[in-house]
């Protein structure tokens, strides 16, 4: 189990480190954030929280005016323009021992969070002091960017602060800037175990034909698609009726006359079932890119405020 907020704010008042703090609703997006300390001065901050293709992870802290390119970012990293992606909900959990909209530098002090590199906004010094969720979306702190150094080196870290908004030119000659920035090893994930299809679905009787793989003739095997861009899963409208399509899709694959005369009676068991067994992995993709998506919007919802100052 990670450390709490509570435990968190103790071990910042052992270091003798000055922070304010304020508690206000849950809060999803540095916009949302805003509405209860955005006029009190200093810098809101961002927080990403990505993997590359080697299952290295990373947490990217800007301000919340600073603008952060992606593809420019792994290349900087020497990780290629489609290098770095959002890291799974479940790397939350496990790695960072946060929920979704919690992520924060300090879940470094995990141990579980050792191995993630942690790329800092220069911005950051030139604030009086800038906003932080201590572990916990319901409150903000605020400190300034040599106390978090002092905690940073209390965990055994040396912070790097990074121009996010640079753009130098990566080629033969000219290295990747960043690339010693990049994680020495992977992370390993735990498995999950998918729960049994009998738990998410009601089991109809006389299910003792459908426990045989129906497989309808000329009918390919492969998964449908309606060749939407990942994109329209911003929307939450467009979201259900992509799964809607392919629902019917395969539902209206399924039943042709040979399946109705084989299996009569059954036949609606039988579709139930294989409607269940080739959407599942398709539904959970579809959801992991809504999710995703919705995560990103937050984070770019940040590039938008202009943090008020007295």
């Amino acid at each position: 189990m990670g450390y709490s907020k509570e435990q968190l704010l103790a071990r910042l008042q052992e270091l003798q480190i000055e922070f304010s703090q304020f508690e206000h609703p849950v809060v999803l997006t540095v916009e949302a954030q805003a509405k209860y300390v955005g006029s009190m001065g200093g810098g809101l901050s961002k927080n990403l929280f990505l993997k590359d293709k080697k299952n290295r992870f990373y947490i990217v802290s800007a301000l919340a005016n600073t603008k952060v390119d992606l593809k420019v970012l792994s290349q900087r990293l020497g990780l290629g323009k489609g290098g770095l992606r959002m890291a799974p909900e479940e790397a939350l959990g496990e790695i960072l021992q946060v929920p979704l909209g919690c992520v924060t530098p300090f879940a470094l002090l995990n141990e579980s969070a050792r191995d993630v590199s942690l790329l800092l906004d220069q911005g950051f010094r030139s604030q009086d002091f800038c906003f932080f969720h201590p572990l916990s979306n319901d409150m903000s702190i605020s400190l300034n960017a040599r106390d978090m150094d002092k905690f940073f080196k209390s965990i055994g870290r040396d912070p790097s602060y990074v121009d996010l908004e640079a753009n130098p030119t990566v080629g033969k000659d000219q290295p990747p800037d960043l690339a010693t920035l990049v994680p020495s090893g992977s992370i390993v994930l735990p498995d999950h175990p998918e729960k049994p299809a009998s738990l998410l679905v009601p089991t109809e009787r006389n299910h003792a034909s459908a426990e045989k793989s129906f497989k309808p003739k000329n009918t390919k095997e492969k998964p449908v698609n309606c060749g939407r861009s990942s994109s329209s899963f911003t929307n939450v409208g467009q979201f259900v009726e992509e799964i809607l399509h392919k629902t019917s899709a395969l539902f209206l694959s399924e039943i042709t006359a040979d399946a109705i005369k084989q299996h009569g009676e059954q036949l609606g068991a039988v579709v139930s079932d294989n409607i269940r067994n080739n959407l599942s992995s398709d539904l959970k993709n579809l959801a992991m890119i809504f999710k995703n998506a919705a995560y990103t919007e937050g984070f770019h919802a940040g590039t938008h405020i202009q943090p008020k100052r007295n």
